[in-house]
């Protein structure tokens, strides 16, 4: 049996991921910080497939320490994480001139360094295993920048590029790393906004295609995978 930690798996896509790995037999780590959101999810999880583990921690993801000891629970829990999911994130819709004071450093303490904490984390235990895979949710702004978004733009192209070079070092020794690049996805950043769900991706399409990737044969890896509106971009 695989296992698998995920970062900001109550919502949205990792809500969607959570709940397919659940469906393929992977035992989960899952993190928030609202235990009563956290319990609700996991009775969830445990009633798509009973047979599977899921540890859960109270735990703030853009915390380093936080999620450093959740990392280590995870794995004293449930044994070799073979999957790393690195989906926590958070969007702001501000030009980087109109920032609030701490914006930039949240952007990063969220979008960008739990990916960074996570590998250096596992990274030397999948080399030495021979396999894994890691996932970095990035973003369309990974590869574009959208202007009226620019911290968030800025650390999701950093994560990218965070996630070519681990791609590069975990190559030779057996463990995959791909970068999934969603476009318009209709999570918790559109509330308040009207929207048509079928204008846009939704996170299931995200967790279907991860895990698709994630069943290939041995000597495959999707390096890039980008998922965006059939209609373009919103």
């Amino acid at each position: 049996m695989k296992n698998a930690i995920i970062t900001g798996a109550t919502k949205g896509m990792g809500r969607a991921i959570a709940a397919a790995f659940a469906q393929q037999g992977i035992s989960l780590a899952i993190n928030s910080r609202n235990a009563a959101e956290l319990a609700a999810f996991k009775a969830e999880l445990m009633q798509i497939n009973p047979a599977i583990k899921v540890f859960t921690a109270v735990a703030d993801g853009s915390n380093k320490e936080q999620l450093l000891q959740f990392a280590t629970e995870a794995q004293q829990n449930l044994g070799v994480i073979n999957i790393i999911v690195n989906n926590l994130g958070i969007y702001a819709y501000s030009k980087i001139l109109d920032d609030e004071a701490g914006l930039f450093e949240k952007m990063i303490s969220t979008n960008l360094m739990p990916s960074y904490l996570l590998y250096r984390h596992f990274g030397k235990s999948m080399i030495a295993a021979g396999e894994g895979h890691i996932f970095n949710i990035c973003s369309v702004a990974s590869l574009n920048p959208v202007v009226e978004a620019g911290s968030y733009s800025v650390t999701k192209a950093a994560l990218l590029s965070l996630n070519n070079v681990m791609r590069l070092e975990l190559q030779p020794h057996g463990v995959k790393v791909t970068a999934i690049i969603p476009g318009s996805t209709l999570t918790d950043s559109w509330k308040g906004q009207e929207v048509d769900k079928d204008t846009m991706v939704l996170p299931e399409d995200i967790a279907s295609a991860i895990v698709n990737v994630l069943n290939m044969s041995k000597g495959a890896n999707v390096d890039q995978l980008i998922i965006k509106p059939a209609g373009g971009q919103l």
